[in-house]
C-alpha cells in the first residue's frame, strides 16, 4: 500500500540520511557491536550534519522544524541499513530525551544546554528505571534533598540507553518521598558531578552497539538551577512525554518488521528445496503473506499516530495501543522470518538473527505490553 505520510523535504531529509549512514556508520556496525557501544563522535558528526535536534529552534542551533515526520524517517533509515541498535542513542536523544528540554526547560537552562544537544556536544539520557522496580515509577528511591541552592542526591539507575555516552542525564527522583507520584520532580545531572558514577555497560541479549548503563548517585550536589520544571510535577510530566516515546518505538518496530520480511522474501526466492525455490511452497506464501498483510495494516495506524501527535492529538491511549500491537508484531514477524531462513536464520551473519535478537526487548522498554494493555484497559472504562 502507498504511503501518503511523507512529503518532498522528508523524502529529500531521508536520501540524506541513507548517504550518511552509508558513509558514517554501516561499515562500523561490527566494530561497534563488538565494542559494545558507539563512539560519542556519531553524535556530533550526526549534529553537524543535521540529524539531531529537528525540533530545536534555530536561535539555539537547531533544524527549527518541530514536524516529528523528519524523526520517523530518521528512525526508519537507522533500521533499514541495520544500523537500529547501534542508532538508539541517536533516537532516544531526538525522540525521548530532548522533548523535555523543549517544554520544561527556562531560558537559562535553553541556552546553556540546547545548543550542545543540537550539535552533538551534550548527548542525553533519561533515567527512570531502578534496581528492583521497573513499571512502579513511584515506588522509586532515589531521593533529592533540597540543602540551600542545591538538591543533594542519593541512589541509583538501571537499564540507562546512553548511560556511558550522556553528558546530561534527566532523573526522576524523589524531592518528597513521603508521597508517591506527587513527589516526584526531574532533574538534570551533568557528567563530571563529584558523586556520579556510572557503572558496567550491561551485556544484553542484543541491542548490542547500544550502551545501556547502570548509574549511581552519592550525595551528588545537583544545582537548583538544574531542576527541570517544577519541583513535584515529574510524573506528570513523564506521562506528557510517553505518548511520544512509544509511538518512537512503535515506528521502529514495524520498520523492523517490515525490513525482516524484504529480507525474507529475497532469501526465499533463491533458496531451493526440493528441486523449487522455498518461497514457492504454500506454507511460505501463506506465512508471509500474513506478515505483509500485519505490517501495512500496522503501518497505517502507526503514520495516522504520528499525524495526531503532530496536531497535539496523540492520546496516552492510542499510542499505547501502537506500542503493544507493533511491538508484539515485530517479534512475531521477525521469528517466522527467521523460521523460513532455516539453519542460516540463527546465524549472526545473516541480518535476521540480529533483527530478532534486538526486537525481545522492545516488548519491555517504553513500558511493556502487559502495562501497555492496562493503559488501553482503564481507558474503556474498566
Amino acid at each position: 500500500m502507498r504511503r501518503d505520510l511523507y512529503e518532498a523535504d522528508h523524502e529529500a531529509f531521508g536520501a540524506a540520511v541513507r548517504a550518511f549512514l552509508d558513509r558514517e556508520v554501516v561499515g562500523h556496525l561490527d566494530e561497534w557491536d563488538a565494542a559494545g557501544i558507539v563512539p560519542r563522535e556519531l553524535f556530533t558528526t550526526a549534529g553537524k550534519a543535521g540529524f539531531l535536534g529537528m525540533a530545536i529552534p534555530e536561535e539555539y542551533g537547531g533544524g527549527g522544524v518541530d514536524d516529528f515526520r523528519f524523526n520517523a524517517v530518521l528512525g526508519e533509515e537507522l533500521v533499514r541499513a541495520g544500523a537500529g541498535a547501534a542508532g538508539l542513542g541517536v533516537t532516544l536523544h531526538n525522540d525521548i530525551a530532548l522533548p523535555y528540554f523543549l517544554r520544561y526547560a527556562t531560558e537559562e537552562q535553553s541556552r546553556r544546554w540546547l545548543p550542545g544537544i543540537a550539535g552533538g556536544e551534550l548527548v542525553t539520557a533519561i533515567a527512570m528505571t531502578e534496581p528492583g522496580i521497573g513499571s512502579d515509577l513511584a515506588s522509586m528511591s532515589t531521593t533529592a534533598v533540597r540543602d540551600g541552592e542545591h538538591y543533594v542526591v542519593n541512589g541509583a539507575k538501571t537499564f540507562i540507553t546512553n548511560g556511558i555516552n550522556a553528558d546530561l542525564v534527566i532523573t526522576a527522583v524523589k524531592t518528597d518521598p513521603s508521597q508517591r507520584h506527587a513527589g516526584m520532580s526531574l532533574l538534570v545531572l551533568e557528567r563530571g558531578m563529584p558523586g556520579f558514577e556510572r557503572g558496567r555497560n550491561l551485556d544484553k541479549l542484543g541491542q548490542h552497539a547500544q550502551d545501556t548503563a547502570e548509574l549511581s548517585f552519592a550525595d551528588v550536589r545537583v544545582p537548583v538551577a538544574n531542576l527541570l520544571g517544577e519541583e513535584g510535577q515529574g510524573f506528570r510530566q513523564l506521562v506528557a512525554n510517553l505518548p511520544q516515546e512509544r509511538l518512537s518505538i512503535a515506528l521502529s518496530a514495524v520498520a523492523s518488521a517490515a525490513v525482516g520480511l524484504e529480507q525474507t522474501l529475497e532469501y526465499v526466492k533463491a533458496r531451493r528445496a526440493f528441486g523449487q525455490p522455498i518461497g514457492s511452497f504454500q506454507n511460505s506464501r501463506f506465512v508471509l503473506a500474513e506478515i505483509a498483510t500485519e505490517v501495512d495494516i500496522a503501518q497505517a495506524y502507526v503514520d495516522r499516530c504520528i499525524r495526531a501527535l503532530n496536531t497535539g492529538e496523540l492520546s496516552a491511549e492510542d499510542a499505547a495501543k501502537a506500542k503493544w500491537w507493533c511491538t508484539e508484531l515485530q517479534g512475531r514477524a521477525l521469528d517466522r522470518c527467521l523460521q523460513l531462513h532455516g539453519g542460516y536464520g540463527y546465524m549472526t551473519e545473516y541480518p535476521i538473527a540480529r533483527a530478532y535478537a534486538d526486537a525481545r526487548v522492545t516488548r519491555i522498554y517504553g513500558g511493556t505490553t502487559e502495562i501497555m494493555k492496562e493503559l488501553v484497559g482503564r481507558s474503556l472504562g474498566l
